[in-house]
């Protein structure tokens, strides 16, 4: 469950490409967190990804 509940980012696929250029799937994780937040005036435990923590779409409860 790697999917941030506000602003929906989630695993992202590529290609890892390796120095005699063998291709091979990879993904890249978003850095996904559960914390305890105010969710319509109730304390609610979230899944947040760090960005939207940091720029203040997530108010945490203490």
């Amino acid at each position: 469950m790697a999917k941030c509940d506000f602003c929906g980012k989630s695993v992202t696929f590529g290609i890892k490409v390796s120095h005699s250029h063998r291709r091979s799937n990879r993904t890249w994780r978003a850095n996904i967190k559960r914390v305890k937040a105010v969710v319509d005036g109730s304390p609610k435990k979230v899944y947040a990804c760090t960005r939207c923590l940091r720029s203040g779409k997530v108010t945490r409860a203490v």
